[in-house]
């Protein structure tokens, strides 16, 4: 194996990894106003790994974000184009010109303006691209186009594993946020300073640096390769394997860049609504409902009309029955026709978002000691019915609506052996 870019001569001087790393983090922070060390250490890290991607089994994409222009992305992009190997800076690209690029490599691509490419404005036309990306992430991938003409017709795999940064305001599409690692910049402050970047003042000194990172990778490639470091247990299986080559280059490193690297995981890559996509979004925001409602079942009305009255959420006026059962029917829940006092109306059971809450949200903190300590049974709050059945949530006038804990982990807990019984019986019949 070797490395994107020309190896250098080095000397024993070069095998100082921590310092290297510092080096590299501190010509970044120069020129860039980082939002805390957490995502200074983590483009350091990446940096390296760009250099080291041969010996990694996944690339993560580097995603620069912020929310308004002027807030650093574009100069990040600039300062990278320095000291990552074979750098194609890009204000756009073309899914065919970007498998034709990567299959002639080595490069490493910045793409800016990504906003311009999976914004509102493209209209979705952007899923070759996305599908280029979310496959590009992962060694061994390629893509089958047909090339020549007549009968010299053939098709051809391309190779599509390659390094990626991409910036951009707003966040990325959902598939490729999660192949990631998020560096949310903010406009400067004031009070934090920065150099101005001056490519001919700084290409001297960006050109030893990016080849003494070449020259420490070279040197350690099968090391690199044969890792497995440990990964904070927080992160979820794919942050992890998008930390995995970052983290093993600081373990290599040694001196503090093993725990920098770690904590800068956990904080860019672990909690916070940003992270969740609008599905999983929607799902927490529905638990939250039930669980303020004390019941077994909403109207869709009424759950829209909840959704609506969530201070700072994505859920405008737009947001209406019809979107959210189209939202909803990935995870597997569907309105259905439910008896609601005297009325008989579309809607949802606790019963139909159960095991999409498991799978996808956190066991809520304030049913969790109630659900472990409850048996599950049918009680009449539990009761999750067909139309023919009596509402929970049907008592008469002056009965206190009040939020129960113990009524609802019951109401979880029995939907929840409800669901494990089906998923057992589902499971019986293969």
């Amino acid at each position: 194996m070797s490395p994107l870019s020309l190896v250098p001569e080095h000397g024993p001087e070069e095998t100082d990894g921590a310092g290297l790393l510092d080096d590299v983090a501190a010509f970044l922070a120069r020129f860039v106003a980082f939002d805390g060390d957490a995502q200074r250490d983590a483009t350091a890290l990446w940096t390296v790994h760009a250099h080291a991607v041969d010996a990694a089994e996944t690339t993560p994409r580097l995603a620069i974000q912020s929310a308004e222009k002027q807030s650093g992305k574009t100069r990040l992009l600039e300062v990278l184009d320095l000291v990552v190997p074979a750098a194609l800076p890009v204000a756009n690209i073309s899914p065919a010109a970007m498998f034709r690029v990567v299959a002639d490599g080595p490069v490493t691509l910045l793409v800016d303006e990504v906003d311009a490419i999976f914004g509102p404005k493209a209209n979705g036309n952007y899923e070759d691209l996305r599908a280029l990306l979310n496959a590009g992430y992962r060694r061994g991938a390629t893509v089958a186009r047909v090339v020549g003409e007549g009968k010299k017709m053939e098709v051809r795999r391309f190779p599509v594993y390659a390094p990626v940064a991409l910036a951009g305001i707003g966040t990325l599409p959902d598939t490729i946020q999660d192949r990631s690692i998020v560096i949310t910049l903010r406009r400067r402050a004031p009070g934090e300073p920065i150099a101005k970047l001056r490519r001919r003042l700084v290409l001297g000194e960006a050109t030893d640096l990016r080849d003494r990172i070449a020259g420490w990778v070279a040197d350690r490639l099968d090391i690199l390769a044969d890792a497995y470091p440990s990964t904070p247990d927080e992160l979820s299986d794919r942050a992890a394997d998008c930390w995995e080559p970052l983290v093993a280059i600081a373990d290599e490193a040694g001196g503090d860049w093993p725990e920098r690297a770690r904590h800068a995981a956990r904080a860019l890559s672990t909690g916070g609504d940003d992270e969740l996509s609008l599905g999983v979004r929607l799902l927490g925001d529905i638990r939250a409902i039930y669980a303020d409602a004390g019941t077994d079942r909403l109207s869709s009305a009424d759950l829209v009309e909840r959704l609506h009255a969530i201070e700072e959420s994505p859920w405008g006026d737009w947001f209406d029955a019809r979107r959210l059962a189209a939202k909803l029917r990935p995870f597997g829940a569907r309105p259905r026709q439910h008896r609601f006092g005297e009325k008989t109306l579309k809607g949802y059971l606790v019963d139909d978002f159960v095991d999409a809450w498991a799978r996808y949200l956190p066991t809520p903190e304030k049913t969790e000691t109630c659900v472990a300590s409850e048996t599950p049974q049918a009680t009449p709050t539990s009761t999750v019915s067909a139309v023919d059945d009596v509402s929970l949530s049907q008592g008469g006038e002056g009965e206190d609506d009040a939020y129960d804990p113990e009524a609802w982990a019951r109401t979880v807990a029995h939907a929840e052996a409800r669901a494990a019984e089906a998923r057992r019986r589902k499971e019986g019949h293969r």
